[in-house]
Order: structure tokens, then sequence, then C-alpha cells
């Protein structure tokens, strides 16, 4: 129901991974190639960056399209990064919360996308709106289910869970609740990049020049991209990835991939 990616590496322009490849997010937004679900993505569009010495992600989103505005190229061509996360949609049901349901979600010193969505919601999530802390259902961003889960997830951060754990715990849960859903998530805190595979597309690329893509689709034709399967949580660093099969809900978890230490 979106397309999204995330980077870590060596400072970037943001028009160099979202622009400026033959069939970047930005060309995405209108001519996915791999999308199961939806086909043009118009619905809003967001992209978070880290400054240097800032841990706080800077966001610009928008409620329209990210062909329609024109100032977004010429940021994308100056702004300069080593982690982001970029997300166009395609909105599951229309709502008036504009910008607002754009992705990325932030928090802290983390930033967060949701491809998919979650059958029968919100009544079918009611059980785990009972998890949350009390005033968390009114501090949402948007009221969809992509800010809902962000909810899920950023508690379990908040709790001291790892990211993997936090990712894979969340889905099981969700998945549980809604068998159908579909929960891609794509996570960063500026270091590191966590996502799931959980009923759409997903790739990773680590770039020779150094840093590493993770995104619901290629920006290109480069045969370094590998796609990752069904069910996986996906730890990456700008060097190095690491897959681990997600257990089906029911199963006893699987311990999320260690996260490396920052240097």
């Amino acid at each position: 129901m979106c397309r999204h990616l995330a980077y870590v590496g060596p400072a970037q322009p943001l028009g160099r991974l979202l622009v400026e490849p033959p069939h970047a997010l930005y060309r995405q937004s209108w001519a996915p190639r791999r999308q199961r679900y939806g086909t043009v993505n118009a619905d809003g569009f967001g992209v978070g960056w880290y400054a240097g010495g800032d841990p706080v992600p800077a966001r610009y989103r928008r409620a329209g399209p990210i062909w329609a505005d024109r100032s977004f190229a010429d940021l994308a061509r100056v702004v300069r990064t080593s982690a982001l996360l970029g997300a166009v949609r395609d909105a599951t049901l229309a709502g008036a919360d504009a910008e607002a349901a754009a992705a990325p979600f932030a928090a802290d010193a983390w930033l967060f996308s949701h491809n998919g969505a979650v059958p029968g919601w919100p009544g079918s999530l009611a059980a785990a709106a009972r998890t949350l802390p009390p005033g968390a259902l009114l501090s949402l961003e948007a009221r969809n289910d992509s800010a809902f889960v962000w909810a899920l997830v950023l508690n379990r951060l908040r709790s001291g869970d790892e990211e993997g754990r936090a990712l894979a715990e969340t889905v099981r849960e969700v998945a549980a609740a809604a068998p159908d859903a579909r929960l891609n998530l794509l996570l960063t805190d500026g270091e590191t990049i966590t996502a799931t595979a959980w009923g759409d597309t997903l790739w990773y690329l680590t770039r020779p020049g150094g840093g590493t893509v993770v995104a619901s689709e290629p920006y290109d034709d480069d045969p370094r991209w590998q796609e990752v399967p069904d069910r996986t949580l996906l730890a990456a660093s700008r060097t190095d990835v690491l897959l681990t099969p997600l257990k089906e809900p029911g199963d006893a978890p699987a311990p999320a991939p260690a996260k490396e230490p920052r240097t």
C-alpha cells in the first residue's frame, strides 16, 4: 500500500537515493514495478533524515503526491545525510489526517514506516490497544492502522526491547489478531536499519561505495540487489545485513539478532 526506502552510509544528497535512480522512490509514486497491492502512491509522501551531530531526525511530509511538490526537488538536491527513511503512500482508506498520515512517523531518534494494511482495523486490534500506556491512543499522529502499529512498536522500544525484537513481536501480535495483515515494517535510528518482510516485497543493496539500502523494490537494475524472503526480519548496518526467519503467531518467539555496537 506504499513504497518505502531506508539508507545508512556515507553522506549523500537525498535526491541521489530518492529521485535520481531510474526507478527511484520518486518514480515509484506513479510507476512501481513490483507493487502487489495498489498501483499509484499519490496519497502523500515523506522523508526523514539525520543531520550530523543531531540524533533527532528532521522530517518533510506532504499530503499530496511527491511529483506535485515543486519544492521537494530543490530540497533533495542540496540536503545531504548519512541516514534517511522515505515513503510514498497509497492510503488503505481515505482520511482527514492529511500529511500527518504520511510516513515516516517519528519519536525520539527513530523513524518508522509501514507498507501494508491491517484488515478490520481498528476493531481487529482492540485487544492490542489495551496493552498501550494510558494516553497513547490520544497521541497517535494519525487515525490509521500504520500509526497504531507504530504505537505498538514504540511502546516496546521504550520498554527496552531492541529494534529487532520490537518489530518481530509487534508483527506476531498484529498477525495473530488480523491473520491477513501485511506488515512490512521499516525502522531506523540513523545508525542501523531494521525491517520485516511480511506479505509484501522487500529488497536490500550493499552499495559498492559503502552504505546499505533497504527498500520495497530496487531503484535500479543493479544485479547486487537481494530480495528478502517473506516472513523474515532484517537487521542492517552500514556494511552488513543479517536475515532471521520470523516465527508465525503461536510459535515460540525467535531471538532478535544482536545489534552491533555503535562506533
